[in-house]
């Protein structure tokens, strides 16, 4: 009864009455218990999974490579919404779902990233895969990362792959800025091949930029740095506001299968090699020469100046790999990730001209003549080896079913290393090395505290305790502990809250402990104490005495689906965060933080700015809150047309299949279809696979395991079944075992619809579902029976059985919720259109006890910020707008007058995109695309109204550093792009 009573609890009323008003496969449960979910999915999966072994088929099951969460989604995306955003990677994708994968956390960094609901080693086995190979994208928040092994500061990005997807791809790219000075330019090639669960890709990649220096833009020079005698030369043209630079990237990734059904290894490997260079300009190391001309009072100047360049070679070699497999009714899964990434920077430093100083002291320097010798401009190197190896391993898996579900538990555990050797020649330390070895482990569990549609404590809707530990063994620093606790809550349809407690200690950065302590010379600087622009020198590196941080963080959140256009929702979130003996970067240096770090600043005697010391500082506490909320809306365009039959190359069928019906989400055979599909089978020899592409997708996907290989078992279930000649008996209801005919689904129906005072009759009612709708006692369980009446009974009236109670076929677990949308070619354009809204309600640091709280709002903290991107996508025809607003602030200076204070404006810009489809214009290709085939083009304009933040002092007037060009050299940008896949 334990199998039966799961599934009863599970099956949607929806999912009940469209398998019993159409033909459905069937036959008792009794019979046999279910077979073990072959991929070590959840029981969800297995029931779906079931297909031809139970006596009710649910076919809106949860989309094979769906996380398998009860989470809501942040947002989810179909093929025609993909398509939509106009992409030309999945890394480009993931930029532009910024606002839906960023965290309001204030910690935390890119969101973790899955590929059809498993690990992957790294991001780059799959960034430069093309948008058409994937089906679906499904994000959610950051509690989700806890049930794969991560920390719950990122959100989760779920790429689901089409099963069968080959491309070749070229793309080139020009661009530059309107306001001239500068351009850039990239060339791309790329293969992906994707055969169930092989994949194979290789890409290669040339980007380069020109040079932008200071006199393109007319950049008024800092005090002391620009010519003092008429004729000197100016160094603005030796100043750069952009390096001149050019990269080069190769990158590999294969993933394939290795046995079949329980027995299936999933492996992965990646590689990655990248070369870099970049020349930037510091202006010019002038020497000027002045004496008086022989027997007359007239001057002799000479001049001689050289560029001061800065010269930087990078490259670096990376790889990775994955190695997965079910154990029992666990999911093992092993990553490893490492790279060697080597730098060298040499900057050109000023000459010595002591030797000069001296011979004008002996009074033997004459310059009327030839210059005299100029010592030669001295180089210093600066190089860095990071190698970095991590390896990490997580089990997963439901082994415990409670009355409220099933238990989620998720084990990690791995290793780190991390190697950073450097050296300076601007520093007296020599070589500089810091190891650290990071030996981790942690347990997450999912528990589920009550359920409606497991029947208990259903009036609480459903309820989930999500409680994890962790522990960090740094090798330079100790054993650090964190934990997490949360809530998740749905107590209505379409409406989750959320409620995570995070505490942990965490070490300072390897670089922010042991970097070498490096001084830069003549480096523009505002003065707030003064209001004057200033040529310091900066000391930065690392700060041995940092300690240990300790953070409290608490997120409450509220994910509502709106029941607005095609699927909306919106989502609110509250983050309290609260950190003692936080290290931090500098901050801005304001005359509140030269007073709380007295011994960072130095000054001349005339109080005139001449150094700083920009090491990381500890805040003894550190306590912000925010607000976040926004919206994520979608829609369709135009007309639907009728979806072609059949599936199409490169996705796991096009649409519903030749005598099929679909509706909310559901897909249903019809009696013709099935006969079709039995002799699909059984035209084949037993022990040999058919040609699956003939069947249906949601039969076809029940018939293969998560990495895509076919699972001969279930294979031999369903042979056996369907070709026996037992199922060939009439009686079998007309389509094999168990299926229920016309004749038997109308009864079913007539004796369900029957007037609600009256008891039902259940002899009327096929055995097993009599099973399903009374309790274990064999008393009537009329929550059960009311669910299935409503449904079953407003197909009277034309509804309920077409799917119209739900919008889309929505299913609690993972993915198949409301908002999933179909994928396909329907003829419709898509539109969307997300915005969110941060608002900073508190930020503030404390240095010390009896050191008065620094404001960062005082420091130059923007309390609102709100970032939106929308579009519209319909017959090969694309637009997409981006906007970004930051509210303005003042940051107060010490004179009293407020002459040295500094207003920053509010700044909002806004990005537009076109793009084309060449191969759907009729107008240029005609009835056959031939070579616009897969080919697009765009055009994208960044910052179109070419705004700057406006920066003014007391009086109005802009101080040099805060220049417009210098903030923003590029301001209004164009980039058209020629894309083909193959």
């Amino acid at each position: 009864m334990q199998f039966s009573s799961r599934f009863a609890y599970r099956v949607s009323a929806l999912a009940l009455a469209s398998t019993i008003c159409f033909p459905a496969l069937a036959q008792d449960a009794a019979q046999e218990q279910p077979e073990t979910n072959q991929s070590g999915g959840s029981q969800d999966e297995q029931v779906s999974d079931e297909v031809f072994e139970a006596d009710i088929i649910v076919t809106a099951s949860r989309m094979r490579g769906s996380v398998d969460t009860d989470v809501a989604p942040v947002v989810e995306l179909d093929e025609a919404d993909i398509a939509s955003y106009g992409a030309d990677s999945i890394a480009d994708l993931v930029a532009q779902l910024g606002p839906q994968t960023s965290s309001g956390r204030g910690r935390g960094g890119q969101p973790v990233v899955l590929v059809n609901g498993q690990r992957v080693a790294s991001f780059r086995e799959l960034r430069r895969y093309p948008p058409e190979a994937i089906e679906k994208v499904e994000v959610f928040p950051e509690e989700v990362a806890l049930q794969y092994g991560f920390r719950a500061d990122q959100r989760v990005i779920n790429f689901i792959l089409k099963d069968n997807f080959t491309s070749r791809e070229v793309e080139v790219e020009y661009g530059g800025s309107l306001e001239g000075g500068t351009d850039n330019g990239e060339i791309e090639v790329s293969q992906l091949v994707i055969s169930g669960a092989k994949r194979f890709n290789i890409a290669g990649e040339f980007n380069t930029q020109t040079l932008l220096t200071e006199d393109e833009r007319d950049i008024e020079q800092t005090p002391g740095s620009q010519p003092t005698v008429a004729g000197d030369p100016d160094p603005a043209p030796f100043r750069s506001l952009r390096a001149d630079a050019e990269s080069y990237q190769l990158e590999g990734s294969f993933n394939t299968a290795i046995g079949e059904g329980a027995n299936a290894k999933a492996i992965s490997v990646n590689l990655a090699a990248e070369q870099s260079y970049s020349r930037s300009l510091s202006g010019l190391d002038i020497v000027a020469l002045t004496s008086p001309a022989p027997d007359s009072e007239t001057a002799v100047r000479a001049i001689d100046a050289d560029p001061l360049t800065r010269m930087t070679r990078t490259t670096s070699v990376s790889g990775g790999g994955a190695y997965r497999q079910s154990l029992g009714e666990f999911e093992f899964d092993l990553t490893l990730d490492a790279s060697h990434v080597e730098s060298e920077t040499d900057i050109d430093i000023r000459r010595d001209l002591s030797p000069l100083v001296t011979q004008a002291a002996a009074g033997t320097l004459a310059i009327d003549g030839p210059l005299p010798a100029i010592p030669t401009p001295g180089v210093d190197t600066a190089t860095s080896r990071t190698t970095s190896a991590s390896a990490r391993s997580t089990l997963r898996g439901s082994p415990i079913f409670l009355p409220a579900g099933e238990v989620n538990m998720t084990f990690a555990g791995g290793y780190g290393w991390t190697r950073i050797v450097s050296e300076d020649t601007r520093t007296a330390l020599g070589e500089n090395e810091l190891t650290r070895g990071d030996l981790n482990g942690s347990l997450n569990l999912n528990i589920p505290l009550a359920s409606d549609r497991e029947g208990f404590l259903g009036f609480l809707g459903e309820l989930s305790l999500n409680a994890s530990g962790e522990i960090n063994d740094l090798s330079d620093f100790g054993t650090l502990f964190g934990s997490t606790l949360g809530l998740t809550w749905e107590p209505l349809e379409g409406l989750t809250l959320q409620a995570t407690m995070i505490n942990r200690e965490a070490a300072p950065g390897l670089s922010q402990l042991g970097d070498p302590v490096v001084q830069t010379f003549n480096v523009p600087l505002f003065d707030f104490a003064t209001g004057e622009n200033v040529l310091a020198t900066l000391t930065s590196g690392g700060n041995p005495l940092l300690p240990a941080a300790n953070l409290n963080d608490l997120k409450l959140s509220a994910n509502y689906e709106l029941g607005l256009f095609e699927r909306a929702n919106i989502l609110v979130e509250f983050n309290r965060n609260r950190s003692e003996n936080t290290t931090e970067s500098f901050p801005l240096l304001t005359p509140q933080i030269e007073a709380a770090f007295p011994g960072r600043v130095t000054r001349d005697g005339s109080g005139t700015l001449i150094a700083l010391d920009q090491r990381p500082i500890t805040y003894a506490e550190r306590n912000s809150e925010r607000i976040r909320y926004g919206f994520n809306m979608f829609g369709r365009v135009g007309k639907a047309q009728e979806a072609p039959q059949g599936g199409g190359e490169g996705r796991r069928g096009g649409g519903p299949p030749a005598g099929a019906s679909s509706a909310g989400g559901q897909t249903r055979m019809g009696p013709e279809q099935f006969q079709q599909m039995r002799d699909q089978f059984c035209a084949s020899e037993p022990g040999t696979v058919p040609d699956l592409s003939k069947l249906p997708p949601f039969i076809r996907d029940r018939l293969t395991n998560e990495d895509g290989s076919v699972n001969m078992e279930r294979l031999a279930a369903v042979r056996e079944r369907f070709c026996n000649a037992e199922g060939a008996q009439p009686g079998a209801g007309g389509g094999g075992p168990g299926m229920f005919d016309p004749e038997q689904a109308a009864a079913i129906r007539q004796a369900l619809c029957t007037s609600p005072d009256q008891p039902l009759d259940l002899t009327a009612l096929p055995e097993g579902l009599r099973a399903r709708l009374t309790n274990e006692d064999g008393t009537v369980n009329e929550e059960r029976v009311a669910r299935l009446r409503e449904a079953v009974c407003q197909g009277e009236n034309g509804e309920g059985a077409q799917g119209q109670g739900e919008s889309s076929g929505n299913q609690r677990r993972g993915g198949g919720r409301r908002g999933g949308g179909r994928g396909g070619d329907d003829g419709q354009g898509r539109w969307f259109l997300a915005a969110y809204h941060s608002i900073e309600l508190k930020n503030e640091a404390l240095i010390a006890p009896g050191i008065p709280t620094i404001d960062y709002f005082d420091l130059g903290l923007a309390r609102h910020s709100v970032d939106l991107e929308g579009g519209v996508f319909y017959k090969g025809l694309g637009t997409r707008l981006s906007g970004r607003y930051r509210s303005g602030y003042t940051i107060e200076g010490s004179d009293p007058t407020g002459a040295s204070d500094l207003k920053f404006g509010d700044l909002v810009t806004f990005d537009l995109r076109f793009f084309m489809n060449l191969e759907e214009q009729k107008w240029l290709t005609g009835e056959q695309p031939g070579f616009f085939k897969g080919t697009r083009v765009s055009l994208s304009m960044d910052n179109i109204f070419n705004t700057r933040q406006d920066v003014v002092d007391g009086n109005g007037v802009t101080p040099t550093r805060f220049q417009p060009a210098l903030i923003d050299p590029l301001g209004r940008t164009f980039e058209i792009e020629f894309r083909k896949l193959f």
